[in-house]
């Protein structure tokens, strides 16, 4: 289909026309500013998910009373869908009734209300920053396994050679489970960049197509404009970026002798 001219509303008129829906997805600004879009929501999403996932494995891994009371809350986002997870936050952004802005405004750090989503300034931010809430669980579930089964021997034999808890957690912790912290990360660019459905929840791309990323915009063009061929070529653009990553990963975890001592 990406090759063709291929719209639900013309299916009579099919036609073959090369590479001329690539050549219009590089032409249209819109796709252009998905694809900017696309590499912030998964390094932003990215980044502040592992740190911060990785802080409460750390935390969750330590043993104290009501730990599995925790470990509920926090694991609780994973069980729903990106869809719902949207639906939440686009009450929590909204501009008039939103719990965010009525924190911000009763803790006296803004003065008027904020348009989040309506707002372009803002509207990728705020979706972002859903992203990561949501995607928080996924890392601290797998780094949590990972590091309950780090044996206490090496801890033991580290505290021996003189090592306190940040030496621990350089020289032993972290090397330990990096294998994990690979295969995590970068698989999980992969579901990032894939997953459009908490933006459909959020904002269905919008305003304007602020926060349109590749995979919402591929949708759009589907379900608004009926166009499979322009849709098709967007995902075959996906597919190939998607195959030079995984490549990378190849490489990476190949390459890496992650784990040795």
């Amino acid at each position: 289909m990406a090759f063709q001219d291929y719209k639900l509303f013309n299916l009579k008129q099919v036609h073959f026309v090369g590479l001329q829906n690539f050549v219009d997805a590089f032409r249209d600004h819109q796709f252009l500013a998905a694809l900017k879009n696309s590499l912030y929501w998964v390094f932003f999403s990215l980044i502040f998910q592992f740190l911060l996932g990785f802080i409460l494995a750390l935390f969750l891994n330590k043993k104290f009373w009501g730990r599995g009371i925790y470990q509920g809350f926090i694991f609780y986002p994973w069980a729903l869908s990106g869809f719902l997870i949207g639906l939440i936050w686009k009450w929590l952004f909204n501009s008039q009734i939103g719990v965010v802005n009525d924190l911000l405004l009763r803790l006296g750090i803004i003065e008027d209300r904020i348009g989040f989503l309506s707002d372009p300034k803002w509207a990728m931010s705020s979706v972002i920053i859903a992203n990561v809430w949501y995607g928080i669980a996924f890392f601290t579930i797998m780094l949590l396994a990972a590091l309950q089964s780090i044996p206490s021997e090496l801890y033991e034999a580290a505290s021996i050679d003189g090592a306190n808890s940040y030496r621990n957690l350089l020289d032993v912790t972290i090397p330990y489970i990096m294998p994990t912290i690979i295969a995590t990360t970068l698989l999980r660019v992969i579901w990032i960049f894939n997953d459009p459905t908490l933006i459909y929840g959020m904002t269905n791309g919008g305003p304007g197509g602020a926060t349109h990323i590749l995979s919402s915009l591929m949708l759009n063009k589907i379900i608004y404009d009926g166009d499979y061929g322009a849709a098709s070529a967007v995902g075959v653009i996906m597919i190939v970026m998607l195959f030079l990553y995984t490549v990378f990963y190849l490489m990476v975890t190949k390459s890496e002798k992650v784990g040795d001592f």
